[in-house]
C-alpha cells in the first residue's frame, strides 16, 4: 500500500528559469544569432570526443588538426601552413595542456603543426570554450526576474557553477536565499543546473545521476540532481532538476531517453509515498496546446505520476502560450510538473516573461517588460520564468 507523506499549511512558491549563465558565457551561445554558434559547438563536440580515443589513427589527427582550425585554436598563415594562434583572447576555444605532449610546431614557418600523440595516455588535456562576460544589464535584469518572482524554491538553469551562483545570491539578491547548490553535470561547457531556497527550506538529501546510463549509454547532457527539501510546516518534497539535451541538430532520441529516465526515477519515488516535482528547460514544445511534447511523452501519461502545470486549473499563461523566444506553444520549453498527491496543494501558477525580450530587434508587444531592457542583449534570458504556489 502506498502512504503518501501528508501536506502541511503555508504557501510555498516554486519556479524554474532558465538564467543562460550568470556572468560569463561561452562565446559561441551567441543568443542573438544561434546558428552561427551551432557549427563551433559541433566541432568541440567532435575534437572532444576523438581526444577520448585510447589510440590516435592518421585520420583522427588529421580531423583534430581541422577542427582545431575550425575553432580558432589553429590558424593558416600567410604560407598556408597550419600554425598555432598565439592569443590571449581566442575566438572560440582554449586547448589545455597540462603533462606530455599532444603536438609540435615546426620553427619553419611554411611547416605545419604535427598532432603527435599516439593517443589518451600520451598527455592530460582538454578543450575548452572561451567566455566573455554577459551584459551588465542582462545580469541585473536576471535579478530584477529572481527578485520579481520571490520564490522559496528557485531552479536556477545554465548557472556556471556553484561559486558563480553563491556570488550572484550574495551580490545581486542580497542573500536573498539561504542554501544554494548546485553539483557539476556532464556538460563541460558551464551550462550546470542549480537550486537556491530561503531560510526554512534545508536542502537534505543530494543525488546526483550524472552516471545513469541505458543500453544507448549515458542518459543525461547535464545531470537531474534530486533535491530532498523540506518546507516550513515540515512538508518534505523531492525536487528534480533538468535541462534536456537541446534542440540543435534534432536531439529528440536522447530527450526521449531523458525523458524516460526521469519517469523511471519519479516512479520509484512516488511509490515509496513521497511528493515529487520535476522541473527546468525540457527543451522541446508541444505540438498543440493539448497535445504534449512527443518525445516528452513518458512524463505527460495522463496515467501516470506527474501532471503539468499548464494542466492544472488555475495557471496562467498570459497572452502566449510558450516561454522561449516567441512563446509559441511549439516554444515551451519550461515546465513544472508535480505529483499527484501535490496537485490538491495547488494554488496558482504563471508564466512571468518580464525579462525576456527574444531576438527580435524591436520590444515585445505580447507581454510586459523591463523599461530598463531597449535591445536583446539587456534581456536576463531568451527564456520566461515559470511559477507556481502550493499549499503545503
Amino acid at each position: 500500500m502506498i502512504i503518501t507523506r501528508a501536506l502541511g499549511g503555508g504557501v510555498v512558491t516554486v519556479a524554474t528559469f532558465n538564467v543562460e549563465n550568470l556572468f560569463a558565457r561561452p562565446k559561441a551561445f551567441d543568443p542573438l544569432d544561434w546558428s552561427a554558434g551551432e557549427p563551433i559547438l559541433r566541432a568541440y563536440g567532435e575534437f572532444n570526443t576523438l581526444i577520448a580515443n585510447n589510440t590516435y589513427t592518421d585520420a583522427d589527427r588529421e580531423r583534430m588538426r581541422d577542427l582545431l582550425v575550425e575553432l580558432g585554436v589553429y590558424y593558416r598563415n600567410t604560407h598556408g601552413a597550419i600554425r598555432r594562434r598565439p592569443s590571449q583572447t581566442p575566438a572560440w576555444a582554449w586547448l589545455r595542456k597540462n603533462r606530455g605532449s599532444f603536438d609540435r610546431e615546426p620553427r619553419d614557418a611554411t611547416e605545419s603543426v604535427e598532432i603527435i600523440a599516439a593517443g589518451r595516455d600520451d598527455w592530460i588535456g582538454w578543450l575548452e570554450l572561451a567566455t566573455e562576460p554577459t551584459d551588465e544589464i542582462g545580469t541585473r535584469m536576471t535579478a530584477n526576474v529572481i527578485s520579481d518572482v520571490d520564490a522559496d524554491i528557485i531552479a536556477v538553469i545554465e548557472a556556471e557553477d556553484r561559486p558563480a551562483l553563491a556570488r550572484f545570491n550574495h551580490e545581486m539578491l542580497d542573500r536573498t536565499y539561504r542554501h544554494v547548490m548546485l553539483v557539476d553535470g556532464n556538460d563541460e561547457r558551464g551550462i550546470d543546473v542549480g537550486v537556491m531556497t530561503k531560510p526554512g527550506f534545508p536542502i537534505g538529501a543530494i543525488r546526483s545521476n550524472v552516471d545513469t546510463e541505458d543500453a544507448t549509454g549515458t542518459v543525461f547532457s547535464r545531470d537531474c540532481p534530486q533535491y530532498e527539501i523540506t518546507t516550513p510546516a515540515g512538508t518534505v518534497i523531492h525536487v528534480l532538476i533538468n535541462h534536456f539535451k537541446s534542440q540543435s541538430g534534432g536531439g529528440g532520441e536522447k530527450r526521449k531517453r531523458q525523458a524516460d529516465a526521469v519517469r523511471g526515477i519519479v516512479d520509484e519515488l512516488v511509490g515509496d509515498g513521497e511528493h515529487v516535482i520535476v522541473l527546468g528547460d525540457l527543451n522541446e514544445g508541444q505540438p498543440k496546446i493539448d497535445e504534449p511534447p512527443i518525445n516528452l511523452a513518458n512524463l505527460f501519461d495522463s496515467d501516470g505520476p506527474l501532471i503539468s502545470c499548464y494542466d492544472l486549473d488555475g495557471f496562467d499563461t498570459g497572452d502566449r502560450p510558450g516561454t522561449f523566444d516567441t512563446c509559441s506553444i511549439r516554444s515551451r520549453l519550461d515546465y513544472i510538473l508535480i505529483s499527484h498527491s501535490l496537485q490538491p496543494a495547488f494554488r496558482s501558477g504563471h508564466v512571468f516573461r518580464k525579462g525576456l525580450w527574444g531576438i527580435r530587434k524591436t520590444r515585445p508587444t505580447a507581454w510586459d517588460t523591463y523599461p530598463e531592457m531597449t535591445a536583446a542583449i539587456h534581456q536576463a534570458s531568451d527564456h520566461a520564468a515559470v511559477v507556481i504556489d502550493l499549499d503545503t
